[in-house]
């Protein structure tokens, strides 16, 4: 199996193109706030995703780079919610990718809670 095979990694990339394309329309005195930071955040999931997988014979760097990928998630969130609040999205869109974010997030966390489904080696 190729991380690009793993559904987490998928869907967190889906993600960040959909997040980049979004970014596009915003104000251009946000490029380098908001946009730079949700692009980076978003983007750092499916990165850390594919790192982690790389590192599935050494079960603590295999979660500690899962654990990395849930927290950018987490960051995206936040900068989705800014820029909703700051009027870059409508809430429908807002609402349509922090589901999407959150799914990841379950994703995540799936492969946290069982290394082992992932090739990860119990340490013994």
């Amino acid at each position: 199996m190729k991380f690009q095979d793993l559904l987490a990694y998928q869907k967190s990339f889906e993600l960040a193109m959909q997040i980049f394309e979004m970014t596009k329309s915003f104000p251009k005195e946000e490029q380098y706030s908001v946009t730079s930071q949700i692009r980076r955040s978003s983007r750092s999931v499916a990165a850390n995703i594919s790192e982690a997988y790389r590192k599935r014979l050494y079960p603590k760097h295999f979660l500690s780079k899962l654990t990395d990928s849930d927290a950018e998630n987490s960051e995206t969130q936040t900068w989705l919610a800014f820029s909703q609040r700051c009027d870059y999205i409508k809430k429908e869109r807002y609402t349509k990718l922090l589901k999407e974010s959150e799914e990841v997030g379950k994703l995540i966390n799936y492969m946290i809670r069982n290394p082992h489904k992932f090739g990860v080696k119990p340490i013994h």
